[in-house]
């Protein structure tokens, strides 16, 4: 049944009420079993992402119950399933956790209250941990942060980044380049205030410079919305939309007012926000293609306002520099 069971030293009496009466074996894939009623389903995405960043160092035993000869893998199932995926192979052992004298009541229990008084990892420290690793991301992340005399911090006050997820997220998603582009426009236009830095501002500004690129001016940029507060800017984007759509959306609104060739808002959505959106606005897609950026497609909600007459044409912009 098992290769290796792993036996324990006696246990003093006195601590026995402290010690889960449990044995380690290795036991092949091919003979334990899942899917237990009370658990999750099979997430294969999960297994397929976690086969395709696999680290021996990070499989934790799997929880099995021993009932009537068989066993029942209570936590676990997703960890068995990426190493059979890896090694090609359900003959693959892996370390087991094994319980005896637990009823099936008592299993769902168990998953189910499992993670209830475990105190989860903060973004920040595991960010910290990363760092202590040398991890090249973090390092990277860390260093481009500090170049603009900011701080990655728990704590939020003038020059201190506390949305570590919100640096992460922008660098795994747009790249080094718009997150350098995105600090450079913050700290330009507010100068580290806290708010500034907030998650949702942080991930808004880098939509924007990955959605318009060269189009947005980071001069006009740093000149327009250094008139409008950060807290103003929160408060726009809640009432807009969800999370930092809603905060794009807003930062556009402002950065539209007083221009002769705005932004159009429709290259912010995709799917069926797009269409929502050009449906609102009575146009559809081959319209929307065709269209350049005229007042339709940059409505915003916003106050009109006198269009700047200096702005008789486009300024270079600033990404070259």
């Amino acid at each position: 049944m098992s290769e290796l069971t792993t036996q324990f030293p006696a246990i003093d009496e006195s601590f026995r009420e402290y010690v889960p009466n449990v044995k380690f074996e290795l036991i092949k894939i091919k003979n334990l079993v899942s899917n237990q009623n009370y658990q999750r389903n099979l997430s294969i995405s999960h297994v397929n992402r976690t086969a395709e960043n696999f680290d021996l160092y990070q499989i934790n035993p799997v929880k099995v119950s021993r009932r009537n000869g068989i066993n029942y893998v209570f936590n676990g199932q997703h960890t068995i399933e990426t190493v059979a995926q890896v090694s090609g192979s359900r003959e693959t052992p892996v370390w087991c956790m094994i319980y005896d004298d637990l009823k099936y009541e008592e299993e769902a229990d168990i998953f189910a209250n499992q993670m209830r008084f475990t105190k989860q990892l903060t973004p920040y420290e595991v960010f910290n941990a990363n760092l202590e690793a040398g991890n090249e991301e973090q390092m990277t992340i860390k260093e481009l942060v500090e170049s603009y005399d900011l701080k990655i911090s728990t704590n939020m006050r003038q020059g201190c980044i506390c949305a570590v997820s919100a640096l992460e997220s922008i660098f795994s998603k747009y790249g080094y380049h718009t997150l350098d582009q995105t600090l450079y426009l913050v700290v330009a236009t507010w100068e580290g205030d806290a708010v500034s830095l907030s998650a949702n501002i942080l991930k808004g500004v880098a939509k924007l410079i990955a959605t318009y690129g060269e189009d947005l001016r980071l001069e006009a940029f740093a000149e327009r919305l250094s008139k409008v507060s950060p807290k103003e800017i929160t408060r726009s984007g809640k009432e807009r939309n969800s999370g930092a759509l809603g905060f794009a959306e807003a930062i556009l609104g402002y950065y539209n007012r007083r221009i002769r060739y705005p932004l159009r808002r429709d290259k912010l959505y995709s799917g069926r926000k797009r269409a929502r959106f050009l449906e609102e606005v009575g146009m559809d897609s081959d319209e929307a293609s065709a269209a350049m950026s005229d007042e339709e497609m940059s409505n915003d909600g916003f106050p009109d306002a006198e269009q700047d007459s200096q702005e008789e044409s486009r300024q270079p912009t600033l990404f070259d520099m």
